[in-house]
């Protein structure tokens, strides 16, 4: 899927869109200084002007899910257990519909996120 904006990806996500749409305005009110760019071929959020200098978080779509992924995810506190650690230093959880999205849960871990790109 080549894509030239978040909105644009976040709108060809059928039958996942939904999720993506809900996603979309609890990172960017969680991060409001953050920048949202496409790279790699999907949405990533960072710190700065370049997202992928400074990565914070991304929202990668698969065909039954889609991932939303913390790149120091392994490093925040996580009462819930629900990040799951992956590569390097990343975390994320799996999302199949939008009542497994917590605005309250997923705002928390992106500002702690946030912390700590900017030490």
């Amino acid at each position: 899927m080549t894509t030239a904006t978040i909105t644009d990806y976040l709108t060809s996500l059928a039958p996942l869109r939904e999720v993506g749409e809900k996603l979309r305005p609890v990172i960017e009110a969680a991060l409001p200084d953050a920048n949202g760019a496409m790279w790699h071929g999907h949405p990533v959020w960072g710190a700065g002007d370049k997202p992928g200098k400074n990565p914070i978080c991304l929202v990668k779509a698969y065909s039954s899910y889609v991932t939303f992924g913390l790149w120091r995810g392994q490093e925040i506190t996580d009462a819930s257990g629900r990040l799951v650690a992956g590569a390097r230093q990343m975390a994320s959880v799996k999302l199949r519909t939008v009542d497994e999205i917590d605005p309250a849960l997923f705002a928390d871990w992106l500002r702690q996120a946030r912390d700590l790109e900017a030490r």
